[in-house]
């Protein structure tokens, strides 16, 4: 069991709201609402998650997971509430009305996060290298040798560092996949969301995107993970929570929340997926 696990599981606190022994969160969220028209996905999220920390989101599909991420990163944005990046707000709610903040503020405080796709989201045009340099120079504006250099380490950090040339329509899933990630870790980010990483994947392609993502949790980057694969969610995450219908049901330590959750929602969602 990790320190922030076992820390975790000892406070036995409220579950919505992160560890206040970690320190300050690196996300936090308050009564986060985001609706489409008449229809409201989120309907009040509280969330923090802590610098270092690894959060599994698990629930039933459309209870509004990767609407969250996406508010997160501002993908999406909230139609209520507050969300904070490491102490700076992308959102904030304050006496009953949304706070204006500049896009330019919102777009810099954002490059403090990496986002991996269902669907790999790569330039059909460029090769592996050329996809994960592609923000480095347009975005952080690097000299492209530089660049290049550091595509090159980040493609060997995901295992493809023979596919530098390749481009996607000849890479399987599994290796679009972590070109993604790649492309992602090269820009540095201090928090990583996964929407479902390994939604779209052949399921003897599941493993290699997998590794990946358990490397980073052994190195403690800071990682918010949409998934329906429970074992990882069980074997690495320190807090797994559950979503239904917009809402938070319950977080809790993987040791607790899969073996005697406190809600019968959550046990008759595990027993369709274990």
């Amino acid at each position: 069991m990790s320190d922030q696990t076992a820390r975790n599981a000892a406070a036995g606190g409220p579950a919505t709201v992160g560890d206040p022994a970690a320190g300050a969160p690196a996300i936090r969220v308050r009564t986060l609402h985001k609706s489409f028209g008449d229809l409201e996905v989120l309907r009040g999220i509280d969330l923090d998650v802590a610098p270092g920390e690894i959060v599994s989101v698990i629930g039933p599909s459309g209870s509004g997971k990767s609407t969250m991420l996406r508010c997160l990163i501002h993908l999406e944005a909230a139609t209520r509430g507050t969300i904070e990046i490491e102490g700076q707000a992308i959102a904030r709610e304050h006496d009953g009305r949304q706070e204006s903040i500049s896009e330019s503020k919102i777009r810099h405080r954002c490059r403090r996060l990496g986002m991996v796709f269902q669907n790999f989201n790569l330039f059909p045009h460029k090769t592996a290298l050329g996809n994960v340099i592609e923000g480095l120079i347009v975005v952080a504006r690097m000299p492209r040798a530089e660049a290049v250099e550091r595509g090159e380490q980040m493609l060997e950090r995901v295992g493809l560092a023979d596919k530098r040339d390749v481009y996607p329509a000849y890479l399987s899933g599994g290796q679009k996949q972590r070109v993604a990630i790649a492309r992602m870790l090269a820009m540095q980010p201090d928090i990583m969301l996964f929407d479902e990483p390994t939604s779209a994947l052949d399921p003897e392609l599941v493993g290699e995107v997998l590794t990946v993502i358990k490397d980073l949790a052994r190195e403690r980057m800071t990682m918010v993970v949409v998934t329906h694969e429970m074992s990882f969610a069980r074997e690495l995450s320190d807090r797994v929570v559950f979503m239904d219908a917009g809402q938070i049901v319950e977080i809790a330590p993987p040791e607790k929340l899969f073996t005697d959750p406190d809600h019968p929602r959550i046990r008759t969602f595990l027993e369709k997926m274990l």
